[in-house]
């Protein structure tokens, strides 16, 4: 038998049918080596031997005792059991409680005089210290006690000469006192379990693979193992399973997260070199074109950063292979400036360009601003255009037919130049005269079939640019965007005004949520316009997510909702105020005209959900409160707060909440209000989070190809794996001077990770 085919034996063949299938139904392990990578969660300590006249409260201890009584005790009319045992040691006495079922077998085990080694949690009840459902293990010499072997279930036995000399009076017997000292110090690995499938059952079940983890193949070359003084991983999956100390348990940890993180660094490099050596057209900036006329026209100047960035890009578009880079920044940078300039170089250079949104508002938000900021340079075919002009379209699914066929005959002409679109855009109908550059909004999940569709629409494959719309960490960046390179914009444009955020207690404090309705009307008077946000959008909304809201909030209200708030507001703390409702049902073009009324100042306050989280751009709208704060996250309140301060007036963001002052919501909540940086957020944001999450939906199941490493706490290894994975693509593209790291790359790369990779 080959060696790699050892781990990929099923489990039905160690382990037995039944055991196998709920392995695999609830834990999705199926084979020896993915019981093998199915780390512990945590080590439970059994605690040093400590004297029962010495007990500290609310510590795991270990004690050697003999038991001086034992009795049940029924109660709720004879259907329930409590077992109350008494032990000593000569030097106290302590009481061990177990209830239920966990009464019979230490009542058949633990009789009046015998002894044994006791584990637990010490407690306080009635004012006496006791032990509730300790485990414990018999000593050798009594009845049921056998050779040492420290299992994990309770009732298990261990071995030693009768345990004399523990503070039991006898004379001391040393290795008796060792064997017992090591079955106290001994470390319990805590797998994460499921319903039917205990932690003690998989340790069982990892005992019985544990002997094959000497056929793992090693992803890591010879080379950089030794170099970087790494145990070989068959002695990691030793020592990570069953450690000796705390410091086997640190050395395994270390070399596993460089495996996870190295794996896949490489597969990330391989995809890199694989786009590089795709052919593009080279779009290089004509003087004299659009671009430049756009920017004569433009009333600022780009800051450093912008300047800097869009250097990047235009080397980019001058290579004949495909750009790849992402584009991230603070919320309010200007990267959509950058991205419109981008596009208009690739117009004068003879191309098309797309930009991909992710919601129908936002489409048109995209269109219209766009439309505004290039004036009669976007006016193609209209009379009084400029000579350079361009025409630029969009294309959504709800658009109505004629305006639909224009649009479509426009791009396969080459008479737009520029399209705005949802993903509508990748419909097989949608032909381009040559596409030369795609802009894909972040938050579009934008997976290998769309983005093979819309490469397939130009003759060559398109450049790409990714926009993400709020800051991420540099390492999700290197994981979750690992293909991509990252540009940076960090500095916001001047003329942009501060804001100021602040928790409103609505439930502690009434009177400052009435104090907040106060605000907006100032704001109002002074010829400004504010946004309410609501989690939902409510009035006969949507049964399921209602029960689901429901289901998850039994002990709260239901989410605020935007209908039932805007009449609450019209007829109270806003009345007389133009109040009006912005969300995700509407019909596309009542949707719009709200907009326009808004942005032209004909709406006083706009109550909303967050369908204008993204790009809606109002500079005379200064004032936000959020309803309901806690229930959005981090990212995406800092994403809505930067919809106000866009103009010359400070901004004000007010996040409501009915969450006591100690809770987890209200500190994330201060957590925002405190700071405007949104790589710090972000960061905030990545650490209540789940990691599946973090690493989009291919990773979120039960299972995920990160069981060890951490985005956020192991920058560092990341950062390191990635230098060493791009020195070996370079060196070995095929790997074939690696064969065990081909294997590990095999295994990472079934079909739901390759997706997962090609997010970009």
């Amino acid at each position: 038998m080959g060696r790699v085919s050892v781990l990929d034996e099923p489990l039905k063949k160690t382990l037995g049918a039944a055991t196998a299938k709920v392995l695999a139904d609830q834990l999705d392990l199926r084979t020896v080596g993915d019981l093998l990578h199915h780390y512990p969660r945590r080590y439970e300590e059994r605690g040093q031997l400590t004297r029962l006249s010495e007990l500290p409260l609310d510590e795991d201890v270990t004690v050697v005792a003999q038991v001086a009584d034992a009795r049940v005790h029924t109660f709720n009319g004879g259907r329930g059991k409590r077992l109350e045992i008494t032990i000593t040691d000569g030097s106290g006495r302590l009481q061990l409680v177990f209830f239920g079922r966990g009464v019979h077998k230490p009542h058949q085990e633990l009789l009046p005089g015998s002894r044994a080694m006791f584990a637990g949690k010490v407690s306080v009840f009635n004012r006496k210290l006791q032990l509730a459902h300790p485990t414990y293990a018999k000593l050798a010499g009594e009845p049921g006690g056998t050779d040492p072997a420290p299992d994990l279930g309770a009732g298990t036995a261990l071995g030693t000469e009768p345990g004399a000399g523990l503070g039991i009076d006898a004379a001391p017997d040393y290795e008796a006192v060792q064997a017992v000292q090591a079955w106290a110090g001994a470390l319990i690995p805590i797998y994460p379990a499921c319903k039917g499938m205990e932690s003690w059952k998989i340790a069982k079940a990892v005992d019985a693979v544990l002997p094959r983890a000497r056929d793992a193949v090693d992803p890591l070359p010879p080379a950089l193992r030794e170099g970087r003084g790494f145990v070989p991983l068959p002695e990691a999956l030793l020592k990570v399973h069953r450690p000796h100390t705390k410091a086997d348990v640190e050395d395994a940890r270390q070399r596993l997260k460089w495996d996870e993180a190295f794996v896949l660094q490489v597969a990330l490099a391989r995809r890199r070199l694989a786009e590089t050596q795709l052919p593009a057209v080279a779009r290089r900036p004509v003087p004299g074109g659009l671009l430049d006329a756009f920017d004569a026209d433009l009333p600022f100047t780009l800051t450093d950063g912008q300047a800097t960035v869009t250097r990047e890009i235009f080397d980019d578009l001058a290579t004949e292979h495909p750009m790849h880079r992402l584009l991230q920044g603070e919320v309010g940078s200007g990267k959509t400036l950058v991205a419109l300039r981008a596009m208009l170089a690739v117009v004068d250079a003879g191309g098309q360009a797309a930009m991909l949104a992710p919601t129908e508002v936002l489409a048109q938000q995209h269109h219209r601003s766009t439309v505004e900021m290039m004036g009669e340079l976007a006016g193609a075919g209209v009379l009084g255009a400029a000579e350079q002009a361009t025409k630029v379209v969009l294309l959504t699914g709800s658009m109505g037919v004629p305006a639909r066929r224009q649009a479509l005959l426009d791009l396969v002409t080459g008479e737009a130049g520029i399209v705005i679109g949802t993903h509508a855009l990748i419909e097989d109908k949608v032909r381009f005269h040559d596409l030369g550059l795609v802009v894909v909004d972040e938050q579009h999940r934008f997976g290998v079939e769309q983005r093979d569709a819309l490469r397939s629409k130009g003759k060559q494959p398109p450049h790409l640019l990714v926009m993400t719309a709020t800051p991420i960490p540099r390492t999700v960046a290197m994981t979750v965007f690992g293909d991509l390179e990252t540009s940076v914009l960090d500095q916001l444009p001047a003329g942009r005004s501060p804001i100021a955020s602040h928790v409103v207690p609505a439930q502690d404090k009434p009177h400052f949520l009435a104090r907040a309705w106060e605000r907006v009307r100032e704001e109002v008077d002074k010829g400004h316009q504010a946004y309410v946000v609501c989690p939902r959008i409510g009035d006969g909304e949507d049964e399921k997510t209602k029960k689901k809201s429901q289901a998850d909030e039994a002990e709260k209200r239901p989410p605020l909702a935007v209908l039932e708030v805007a009449d609450e507001l019209r007829g109270g703390p806003l009345a007389g105020l133009r109040v009006e409702v912005l969300h995700g049902r509407m019909q596309p073009d009542d949707k719009d005209a709200v907009m326009r009324r808004f942005t032209a100042g004909e709406v006083d306050v706009l109550v909303a959900t967050t369908v204008i989280e993204v790009g809606v751009n109002v500079p005379n709208a200064t004032a936000m409160v959020i309803m309901d704060a806690d229930r959005f996250g981090v990212s995406q309140l800092h994403q809505l707060r930067g919809r106000v301060g866009r103009g010359s007036a400070p901004g004000l963001c007010l996040l409501v909440t009915d969450m006591p002052e100690a809770s987890p919501a209200r500190a994330r909540l201060g957590a925002v209000a405190a700071t405007l940086d949104g790589f710090e957020l972000s960061r905030i944001d990545l650490e209540q989070r789940r990691e599946g999450d973090v690493l989009g939906q291919a990773q979120s199941g039960a299972r995920t190809s990160l069981r060890m490493l951490t985005v956020i706490e192991d920058e560092e290894i990341i950062a390191a794996a990635r230098e060493e994975a791009v020195a070996v693509v370079r060196d070995d593209p095929e790997l074939t001077r690696s064969p065990g790291l081909r294997t590990a790359l095999e295994a990472l790369l079934d079909t739901e990770r390759e997706q997962y990779l090609d997010k970009g």
